[in-house]
């Protein structure tokens, strides 16, 4: 039985669908079967980013129970998509979502559902869908707002939120530190991934960032970040520690996570 993890953010920018599509990406690499949703129904743009551009039958139709699941899942390479509709608009009910995706955990390892940056029923509907929460934030002051409410409301459902992806870093002094952020949150930073201007170029290409640049520092960041949300271990050569140099604190708090889940 596969899990549903649901990835938010209540603030636009950030980078949540390109996170989706790259940590997708990453665990497909490890030999999982990954499907990958759009529960950004308002404005969707998952599809886009892979190139699923006017698909016939979208998760719009399985919502407005004019089509099953099954009916609106495309191949991505390795991954399965369900895109929303991007033109056509319909009646439907977002708190539908976890009904209507909860059989296909039995044919996935991990479904990701991207969320609208909303505080509204859509992200709503997708926390309460999900098994846990990641949540994206970048590091500065106003998206950290906007996070604490995205958390907030996760805790307040009982969904549990399995940490934060911090994206878009520029390691400068004038940006939130890490040890603040999860001061302010109370949650673990298990991912940080720097600012690249291929993420751009891997975006005009309809491609993940993973696939467009495997070995980017932000591609190497997700794969770490992949292995240890499916109890897999990955250690690639690391100039740190063959220097001898201690661990950085998101790679502390992903070895915690890893025993604290599969150990």
């Amino acid at each position: 039985m596969g899990k549903i993890i649901g990835v938010v953010s209540l603030k636009g920018g950030v980078g949540k669908t390109s996170v989706v599509a790259a940590l997708g990406t990453a665990i497909s690499d490890f030999g999982k079967k990954v499907l990958l949703i759009d529960g950004n129904l308002s404005s969707p743009s998952l599809g886009l980013h892979l190139g699923i551009v006017e698909p016939e039958t979208t998760l719009h139709h399985v919502l407005n129970r004019k089509a099953e699941a099954r009916d609106a899942i495309y191949d991505y390479g390795n991954l399965h998509v369900m895109p929303a509709s991007i033109f056509e608009k319909m009646e439907i009910n977002p708190f539908l979502l976890k009904d209507k995706i909860k059989n296909l955990k039995r044919s996935y390892d991990v479904i990701l559902i991207d969320s609208s940056p909303n505080l509204d029923e859509e992200t709503l509907a997708v926390i309460l869908a999900s098994d846990q929460i990641l949540t994206v934030t970048t590091p500065d002051h106003p998206t950290l707002s906007a996070t604490i409410k995205a958390v907030k409301l996760a805790r307040q459902r009982g969904t549990p939120i399995s940490g934060i992806i911090l994206n878009k870093v520029h390691d400068k002094d004038f940006e939130v530190s890490l040890p603040d952020i999860e001061g302010v949150l109370d949650i673990p930073v298990l991912a940080v991934i720097p600012y690249d201007i291929d993420t751009l170029r891997a975006l005009s290409n309809m491609q993940p960032s993973t696939a467009y640049k495997p070995g980017s520092k932000g591609s190497i960041e997700y794969k770490k970040l992949a292995a240890i949300l499916i109890g897999e271990k990955y250690k690639p050569f690391s100039f740190r520690d063959f220097f001898g140099m201690g661990l950085k604190r998101e790679e502390v708090n992903r070895e915690i996570f890893y025993n604290r889940v599969f150990k």
